[in-house]
C-alpha cells in the first residue's frame, strides 16, 4: 500500500513536470488573473493550480519565472477589479452577483479601506473573500489612486506567490529525493502540503482577530486609535 502511493504520487508529480514549461507558467498566470479579478476569486480556487505547478520545480530558475507569471497574473487581475470598481461603481455592488456576495460583506470591506487605508490592501491578499472585494471597493474609493493600490498590492502578491512556489517546490523535491529510500514517503509529501495549508488557514484567522477591531462594526463608535492615523499617512 506505501508502495502505491508513491507510485501514484510520482507519476502524478511526472505528469505534470511533462506539461510545457511555458504552458504551465501561462495556466498559473491565468488562474491568478481570474482568481483575483471581478469575485471570480471566490470560486475559483487559484492557490490550488499555484501549488500544482510549484510541484514541477526542480531550479531556482524555473522558480523565479513561476512566481514572476503568478505575481503578473495576480496584478493584473486585481487591476481589473480595480478598474471595474472605478469605471462602474456601486453598480457592481448592486448586481446580481453583488447582491449574492451580501451586503454585510461589501460594508466589511469598505470599513476596512476607510480604516486601514493602504495597510488593508496589503492585507485583504491574505484573507478570504476580502481578497476579492477590496480591489473593486479601492476603485469605487474617488481618494485612492491606481499608483497608491499597486504599491500596497504587490509586495503581498510578490510574498503570498514566494511563498507558496517555494513550499510547493521544496516538498516536491525532498518527496523525489526520498522516494527510492522510504516507502512512506509520499505520505510524508502529503502531510507537508497538508501541515502547510493547515498554516495558512491559522495565520488567516490570527490575522483577522488581529484587525478585528477595524473590521467589525462595533469600532464605528471608538476614535481612531493613533496608530491607526499614521498608518493611513503613511499610505497616503
Amino acid at each position: 500500500m506505501l508502495g502505491l502511493v508513491n507510485e501514484m504520487l510520482t507519476w502524478l508529480l511526472d505528469a505534470v513536470q511533462g506539461v510545457d514549461g511555458l504552458v504551465r507558467v501561462f495556466l498559473a498566470g491565468l488562474a491568478m488573473l481570474l482568481e483575483t479579478s471581478v469575485l471570480v476569486g471566490l470560486f475559483v480556487p487559484g492557490d490550488t493550480v499555484v501549488i500544482v505547478a510549484g510541484t514541477a520545480v526542480h531550479d531556482m530558475w524555473q522558480g523565479f519565472w513561476l512566481v514572476v507569471a503568478v505575481v503578473i497574473g495576480s496584478l493584473a487581475g486585481e487591476s481589473i477589479g480595480f478598474w471595474l470598481g472605478r469605471i462602474l461603481g456601486p453598480r457592481i455592488r448592486d448586481s446580481a452577483l453583488g447582491r449574492r456576495i451580501g451586503d454585510a460583506h461589501w460594508r466589511r470591506a469598505e470599513r476596512y479601506l476607510s480604516r486601514r487605508g493602504g495597510i488593508a490592501v496589503f492585507i485583504s491578499r491574505f484573507l478570504p473573500v476580502l481578497h476579492s472585494l477590496v480591489p473593486l471597493t479601492v476603485g469605487m474609493s474617488s481618494g485612492f489612486r491606481y499608483r497608491r493600490f499597486l504599491a500596497w498590492t504587490a509586495p503581498a502578491c510578490v510574498l503570498w506567490a514566494t511563498l507558496y512556489v517555494s513550499v510547493a517546490g521544496a516538498a516536491a523535491a525532498t518527496y523525489r529525493d526520498l522516494a527510492e529510500r522510504l516507502h512512506f514517503a509520499g505520505y510524508l509529501f502529503i502531510g507537508a502540503i497538508l501541515v502547510f495549508l493547515v498554516l495558512v488557514m491559522l495565520a488567516k484567522k490570527a490575522i483577522e482577530r488581529f484587525e478585528r477591531r477595524h473590521l467589525s462594526d462595533a469600532a464605528d463608535a471608538e476614535p481612531p486609535h493613533p496608530t491607526d492615523t499614521m498608518s493611513r499617512g503613511v499610505g497616503d
